[in-house]
């Protein structure tokens, strides 16, 4: 199985499907990789469609801002904005586009670059659409998501694709280089298991943020070690991102844990590199 952080490159097969030797060293380096224009305009027409849905009607499951009680998030369900929807949750059942997407050979080859050759989307974590809406998006601390995951090994992978312009003034996605690689001790995050901002040592670090800005059909693709963060929602108009999580197949979840709570889907083999 090929390590996640070693993960070479296949890319003169076919270079369209494929992570160049340039974004494998990217990945392993720092922690994430941006490929432009891997989501296509009419399936992120067709997910639009049944985000705007979701968000008119409030198509259960959910998550509102309220109940985080992050910085900028409205005090309570009653309070003003407390019905201000921050996460879509389980977008695979919502829409055949969805599943889709994850199966797109481009996608899954990559995966499979940094992953090995079986792929494994878990259903419990992620598995979303994430939103930042106008004036009651909150501010997301920095985290590193296996902070909630339960794994045999801490080696999975977010794929984040921009349904539309994603800017330091709407909140995109910021991640210090690096940061996945290092080994960080209990006294250096708080009691929810956040980066603290207090300590110096941590304000070097953060100091040394990359603001990740995409264009409509951008990928992310962020190791679950990368510490990131993301500010509030400064302007008029929402920001969508579609978010799933992947692992290897020897990488399972622990037994009992919300990892291991929901079915996972199998995106391979039936793609082979």
């Amino acid at each position: 199985m090929t390590n996640i952080l070693n993960a070479s490159s296949t890319a003169s097969q076919l270079p369209g499907d494929f992570f160049s030797d340039d974004e494998i060293h990217q990945f392993r380096e720092r922690g994430y990789v941006v490929v432009r224009g891997l989501g296509t305009s009419e399936s992120r027409q067709r997910m639009m469609e049944v985000v705007r849905r979701g968000l008119d009607e409030h198509i259960a499951p959910v998550e509102y801002e309220a109940e985080l009680q992050y910085p900028g998030s409205p005090a309570s369900f009653e309070a003003e904005g407390g019905r201000t929807i921050r996460r879509l949750k389980q977008a695979l059942t919502r829409d055949y586009v969805f599943s889709e997407w994850l199966g797109q050979p481009k996608l899954v080859r990559r995966l499979q670059q940094i992953l090995g050759p079986r792929v494994i989307c878990p259903l419990a974590h992620h598995n979303c659409i994430m939103t930042k809406q106008p004036a009651y998006s909150s501010e997301t601390g920095w985290h590193q998501d296996i902070r909630y995951w339960s794994y045999t090994k801490p080696d999975l992978v977010n794929v984040w694709l921009a349904l539309g312009h994603e800017t330091r003034a709407n909140g995109c996605l910021q991640v210090i280089p690096g940061s996945h690689r290092e080994k960080l001790s209990r006294e250096r995050l708080d009691d929810a298991l956040f980066f603290r901002t207090d300590l110096p040592e941590n304000q070097e670090w953060i100091a040394r943020r990359e603001f990740v800005e995409l264009e409509p059909g951008d990928v992310l693709f962020f190791h679950c070690l990368a510490l990131h963060a993301a500010d509030r929602n400064t302007t008029n108009d929402t920001k969508y991102s579609v978010v799933f999580t992947f692992r290897g197949g020897d990488n399972l979840p622990v037994a009992g844990s919300r990892s291991a709570s929901m079915p996972e889907l199998l995106l391979t083999p039936s793609i082979t590199s």
